[in-house]
């Protein structure tokens, strides 16, 4: 099956990681090897939260028994499962972590756990990746590993950190996670590629066949299918429903362990052939990407003729094991097709390589100082040391090359070159560029680093059509800007459900009149929401006077502090102002491992609050109300998971980097100039 050839490739790609590691320094964590005592027998973990709390919040109980279970639906003992085995409604969730539609129902699901709570609502994980996602099967692999090493509070952890970084699903990037959740990498290597893993991988697959699941997303809540990224009101309206035909069967008797099985019984259809989805609205299946990519050559960095028939386009990063990989199978493809082929550099430094951006500033200015000649000259010299590139690494190789040794300083040190990188950042997410490498032949992409004879095929089948297009009239030197006018380009921006309006009662900083207020809804224990607030501080820096910052709480209900943090930074806001809440945030996130209530009272005496008052506000739920607003906002505005953000009317899901947030405030700025309303 599909995911059993994704496995075989996911397997091969993480032994190349750790034989990059070993190669390296000793102290690589790619060397690191999981205890044995930590394993469990994959057949018998289970992911049911049995331990809620009397008042409702999720927290994430140990491994126990699945639930309540059917014939029709069952609900397997490998499953992640959030909320109480015996809950009156499940939602069953067939995802694919490469669909943008699943991506967009994933806050939908958030909010129903924080809605309804554990008590009410049972929600289970099953794993469809498609057959035309590359990098579907990998991550399903990735995540159900993180599961049965970490358990649920990982696993559901580990998925949102997936769809956050959705754009970006190479296999370092899903060892990266990992770790992030706390998982050792050897040990997910290890159990991702197992054959466990691949038999619930298929079992899930086989499941969906036999439910009629032929697209992502798709529910079954107590068995009643929903399709798509449907609106939360569709979701709402179907566990309401379920929960009072739930009641009704309990006050006939029926005890809470048989709700689950009576509902399927009542609510399941068995597929017919072709049967068509019922549900209103989007449908699961997202169409496969283009065939055609826009993706132009600028003024980047280029190696062979500019009439060359077929032109290369390599988006890179100089710290990834994989694009060294690559990068010597580009040489020979330079070698093999002599005055034929043009490869071009876009640069697509990764946030978790925290080298890849200095030496693409190293890189750019190797050219500024000798021409496309001196960065190529650089570019080899930089794969041959990478992973070594600190600032003296670099150095070594500008001294090698004769370069002015203080104007590559300067440029490291003041970026000198960040607006031509910036701009291929830009270029990478309108291209659908996911990770790296990339490469686009003639527009038509070719993800990671392949093995040559793939190039070629490609190669080889450009060749034929730009020769054709020289028979019939066209340049060569205008071949590459013909073959790709009619690619796709280009993402259009997402706008909000709605604007939240803004009173004093919201902590904000920046000039109440400034022409764009971004608003962040956020959750104080989220390792997401902490990830993004150095960008905040750049957007404020950058934006001086122009964008005003409004805070939203949103705790998410299966973080138990955040509540408690939340009502800690909304009582620092009621006894020292703007100036108090922005104090106390920077000391929640500062320290977001510990927002115990003790760690919070000190807080409180450090920032010279009155204890007496703080204590009091927090006991007695003194900030509920202003609590409940914001995710009343929040759900008005369709921001449901954190971070999110709202920028005038335009929508901002997740710890995006810098040059995102920059596009939109650039778009709602010009708005305000033009006097123009949002748009996509």
């Amino acid at each position: 099956m599909t995911s059993r050839r994704a496995a075989k490739a996911f397997f091969v790609v993480v032994l190349t990681l750790l034989g990059v590691a070993c190669g390296g320094s000793s102290g690589s964590p790619l060397r690191a090897r999981s205890p044995r005592s930590t394993e469990v027998d994959l057949a018998k973990a289970t992911t049911n939260e049995s331990a809620a709390t009397a008042e409702g919040s999720g927290s994430w109980g140990g491994p126990a028994a699945p639930g309540a279970s059917s014939n029709e639906v069952p609900v397997d003992g490998r499953d992640a499962v959030w909320g109480a085995g015996d809950a009156p409604v499940t939602v069953m969730i067939f995802t694919d972590f490469q669909c943008p539609f699943c991506s967009r129902a994933h806050p939908r699901v958030a909010q129903l756990m924080r809605e309804y709570g554990p008590k009410k609502l049972r929600v289970v994980f099953k794993h469809h990746p498609l057959p035309f996602h590359q990098d579907a099967a990998p991550a399903a692999m990735a995540a159900q590993a993180v599961y049965h090493l970490g358990g649920p509070a990982a696993f559901f952890a580990y998925v949102d950190l997936v769809f956050q970084g959705q754009a970006q699903l190479s296999d370092a990037n899903l060892l990266s996670w990992g770790t992030q959740v706390g998982v050792d990498r050897s040990a997910l290597i290890r159990v991702a590629t197992s054959k466990e893993t691949q038999a619930k991988i298929d079992a899930d697959l086989a499941l969906a066949q036999r439910v009629g699941v032929r697209g992502t997303p798709a529910f079954l809540i107590n068995g009643d299918r929903l399709v798509g990224a449907q609106p939360y009101e569709a979701f709402k309206e179907r566990v309401d429903r379920e929960l009072a035909a739930a009641q009704k069967l309990r006050d006939r008797g029926v005890a809470p362990t048989g709700l689950y099985a009576a509902r399927v019984a009542e609510n399941f259809r068995a597929p017919e052939p072709d049967d068509a989805d019922d549900a209103p609205g989007p449908k699961a299946a997202p169409a496969p990407e283009p065939a055609l990519w826009k993706v132009p050559v600028a003024k980047s960095p280029s190696l062979g003729p500019a009439n060359a028939l077929v032109t290369l386009v390599e988006f890179s990063d100089y710290e990834c094991p994989f694009c060294k990989k690559a990068h010597k199978t580009v040489d020979e493809l330079m070698r093999r097709y002599p005055g034929k082929l043009r490869v071009v550099f876009k640069h697509h430094p990764l946030p978790f390589h925290k080298r890849a951006l200095p030496a693409a500033h190293f890189a750019m200015e190797a050219r500024a100082q000798r021409g496309d000649k001196g960065f190529w000259e650089a570019t080899q010299l930089i794969f041959a040391a990478s992973p070594r590139l600190e600032d003296e690494d670099l150095l070594d190789i500008a001294r090698q090359m004769k370069l002015n040794e203080a104007r590559v300083k300067a440029a490291l040190a003041k970026e000198t070159h960040k607006a031509a990188i910036e701009s291929d950042g830009d270029l990478a997410d309108d291209v659908g560029a996911r990770g790296t490498p990339t490469f686009y032949v003639n527009g038509k992409k070719l993800s990671g680093a392949q093995p040559i004879e793939k190039f070629q095929a490609l190669i080889d089948a450009e060749l034929a059509t730009a020769s054709a297009k020289v028979s019939a009239g066209t340049p060569a030197a205008l071949v590459y800007g013909e073959l790709i006018k009619g690619g796709a380009s280009g993402r259009p921006l997402e706008l909000a459900a709605a604007t939240p309006s803004i009173d004093k009662k919201n902590p904000s900083r920046g000039p109440a009149k400034a022409a764009v207020t971004l608003q962040v809804f956020s959750d104080f224990q989220c390792p997401f929401c902490s990830r993004v607030v150095p960008t905040l501080t750049q957007i404020e820096k950058q934006y001086a006077g122009r964008v005003r910052i409004v805070w939203r709480n949103s705790p998410l209900p299966f973080h138990q502090d955040a509540r408690p943090a939340a009502m800690a930074a909304m009582e620092a806001f009621a006894q020292k102002g703007d100036a108090g809440f922005w104090q106390m945030h920077d000391l929640l996130f500062a320290n977001q491992k510990a927002l115990d209530p003790a760690s919070l009272e000190g807080y409180a005496r450090k920032l010279g609050l009155d204890t007496v008052k703080f204590r009091a506000a927090l006991s007695g739920g003194v900030h509920d109300g202003a609590i409940a607003a914001d995710l009343a906002a929040g759900k008005a505005a369709g921001a449901s998971g954190t971070p999110s953000f709202v920028i005038n009317g335009y929508a901002i899901s997740g710890a995006q980097p810098l040059r995102a947030f920059k596009k939109v405030i650039d778009r709602a700025l010009e708005d305000a100039k033009l006097g123009r309303t949002p748009a996509p």
